[in-house]
């Protein structure tokens, strides 16, 4: 067994191999060269294939920010392992762990101090570690003193049939009566809304709105709430990855978080899903008590992740 850094020539059995072990994330050789490859941060150097008779058995993806992120900058002593896996026929062996070290070793040697695990912004494959779908993963990564953090959830819920409750619409009126009021996003709200998701949120979700307007996607896929004096003071989206089902980021305005305005913002974007023949919703990562507030509005778990980092 021999490893060696990633050469295109092995794209095909890695992707075949990838769908045979990450059987809950298949992907295309589209999906694979768009976050892997075309990454403007990947380094062949930090991308491993191991080989046994010329055989891919296995592979690792790492990276160190290159270029600045947002208001992240560049990140400079954090690098990431965004997935390893090892065929099923191998496991056992000590591959992984070989894998594992060589890119720890590798990130050292470029000044990172942590390494976390999936949850690579802007273009992570996972936000974590999924216990249910790759069980052994928590007991590998475990043994190679990663420690875990915070849990986040996949969820989803099915909008056959949707309809506005009553009592989202009693609340909307009496929202209406302080002055808010939903509306579809309309350009002349562009820099004001760029504005308040990087003040409010930060850059990442300002780099969401942007990247829906400049596909001229904005009208479409996001609704603002607009406070008396027609201000923005929340947002919700949909469509950041190009799947139209895909809900999310929402936000509110901290000084009027006490209206209930999240709620029927969310219950809002249900609608106009609907309306656009999407009778599916789902998004892929949120926290403990977002959970609860999408459980209240008939959303499910579908998948459960685990934080995991190891300090260098």
């Amino acid at each position: 067994m021999r490893i060696i850094n990633y050469e295109q020539k092995y794209e095909q059995d890695v992707i075949t191999l990838w769908n045979k072990v990450l059987k809950a994330d298949t992907l295309t050789a589209l999906k694979f060269r768009k976050q892997v490859i075309f990454d403007d941060n990947f380094d062949s150097n930090l991308c491993y294939v191991a080989l046994e008779d010329e055989q891919v058995i296995g592979f690792l993806l790492a990276m160190k920010r290159k270029f600045p992120y947002l208001e992240r900058g560049l990140e400079p002593t954090r690098g990431w392992v965004n997935v390893i896996f090892v065929d099923e026929n191998y496991q056992g062996r000590g591959i992984g762990g070989k894998l594992l070290t060589k890119a720890e070793d590798a990130l050292k040697e470029l000044g990172c101090k942590t390494i976390t695990l999936g949850a690579y912004s802007p273009s992570y494959f996972f936000p974590g570690l999924d216990e249910e779908n790759y069980p052994s993963s928590i007991s590998f990564f475990e043994k190679h003193d990663y420690k875990s953090g915070e849990m986040n959830f996949s969820m989803k819920k099915d909008l056959h049939g949707y309809t506005i409750s009553e009592q989202t619409m009693g609340k909307y009126r009496e929202a209406q009566k302080q002055g808010f009021s939903i509306i579809n996003f309309d350009y002349s709200y562009a820099l004001d809304l760029l504005e308040f998701t990087k003040k409010e949120f930060g850059g990442g979700w300002k780099r969401n709105a942007l990247i829906s307007m400049q596909n001229n996607l904005a009208e479409d896929c996001i609704l603002l709430v607009l406070d008396k004096d027609k201000n923005i003071c929340g947002f919700c989206m949909r469509m950041i990855d190009g799947n139209p089902m895909r809900f999310g980021p929402i936000g509110i305005s901290e000084k009027v978080r006490n209206y209930g305005l999240g709620g029927i913002l969310f219950d809002f974007m249900q609608a106009e899903m609907t309306k656009r023949g999407i009778y599916h919703l789902y998004f892929v990562s949120t926290d403990v008590p977002g959970r609860r507030f999408y459980e209240r509005h008939g959303v499910q778990v579908f998948r459960t992740f685990i934080d995991y980092d190891k300090a260098l």
